[in-house]
């Protein structure tokens, strides 16, 4: 019998899929499903350091309007507004903690260390097991360069890692100018896990109204291989634990992100396209492939193929493609 148990942030979790941070996340009942249909972890739908920013800007903005605001109500609706969008969530942990026994990480998508650090020591005391920081820093933004990006991103560590004590994954975007250098940085950070890669809104252009519209959302396979490369490349170069995510589409995709040395996979596309039910058919693929092989763990295989471990590690590395198609017609 094939043991598909794997250790992801000091959690021991029954199998490698985790659904990641979705609408796939946000109530009780959509996880009680999820556990039943195999899930070994979910991330919940993300707190959203903006959407919390944006509700105390309109609800004081309301308040400043009127002819006189006593000092006092201005530092109530600072700290009630913001308690009253934190106690939703907290209670969406509270109760999945008690009705599930699978691990619930929350999860905060954040670009600066503002007033919102104060939630990582509830979300803690509501009884979360880990805490994932969506960290995306839009290549776009001229205003950051390089070091600035390393200081904000430590800056959100040190606040977060100061104030808790669960485990601390960081989820970062591929647009990096090193992303090797940046994940050892991390790392040496002391946060317990990275998460490659969240997804970022992809534009599109619609030609008959001439107006931008929202692109696909969901991932598909061809995401696969870029999330495997440097999942690969990265393993070995870290201590903490590696979760692969974008892409991952069938137990093939789950298995090949193992040997490049993931300790675990978030899925949220393949539910979405498929439904819950695709989750015991990615792990029924994994365990047949393990008997083929005659792997009795995960661990016997996990980072078999990275590049640190890989007899031929350039093939990571190539961005060329000529060889392929060479005699292409």
């Amino acid at each position: 019998m094939t043991d598909l148990s794997t250790n992801y942030l000091g959690l021991q979790l029954k199998n490698p899929i985790i659904v990641g941070s979705s609408g796939l996340t946000d109530s009780v009942e959509k996880i009680k499903n999820l556990e039943a249909m195999g899930a070994a972890a979910v991330v919940l739908k993300s707190l959203f350091e903006e959407e919390i920013i944006m509700e105390m800007d309109e609800t004081i903005y309301a308040m400043t309007n009127r002819h006189f605001v006593f000092p006092e109500t201005m530092d109530y609706m600072e700290t009630v507004v913001k308690e009253d969008i934190l106690a939703n969530y907290l209670e969406l942990i509270t109760e999945s903690k008690k009705s599930v026994e699978i691990p619930v990480i929350a999860s905060i998508n954040c670009v600066s260390s503002q007033k919102w650090t104060y939630f990582a020591k509830e979300i803690e005391k509501a009884g979360a097991d880990a805490l994932e920081l969506n960290l995306f820093f839009l290549p776009s933004d001229t205003q950051r360069g390089e070091k600035e990006i390393l200081e904000a991103t430590f800056d959100i560590i040190s606040k977060v890692k100061g104030s808790i004590r669960i485990p601390v994954a960081l989820k970062i975007s591929a647009y990096q100018s090193n992303l090797i250098r940046f994940a050892e940085h991390i790392d040496q950070a002391g946060v317990e896990g990275i998460v490659l890669f969240n997804r970022s809104w992809l534009p599109d252009i619609d030609i008959s109204q001439l107006v931008v519209s929202s692109g696909f959302v969901l991932s598909s396979p061809s995401d696969l291989g870029n999330t495997l490369r440097w999942v690969s490349m990265i393993a070995g170069r870290v201590n903490c634990d590696i979760a692969a995510s974008t892409g991952i589409h069938d137990g093939a995709g789950l298995i090949k992100q193992l040997l490049a040395g993931a300790n675990a996979c978030q899925v949220v596309s393949a539910l979405y396209i498929n439904d819950l039910s695709f989750i015991r058919k990615m792990t029924e693929e994994l365990s047949k492939w393990m008997v083929v092989h005659e792997f009795e763990s995960i661990d016997e295989f996990r980072g078999r193929l990275s590049q640190s471990k890989s007899g031929n590690p350039a093939a990571w590395e190539r961005v060329q493609f000529m060889k392929h198609f060479r005699n292409f017609v």
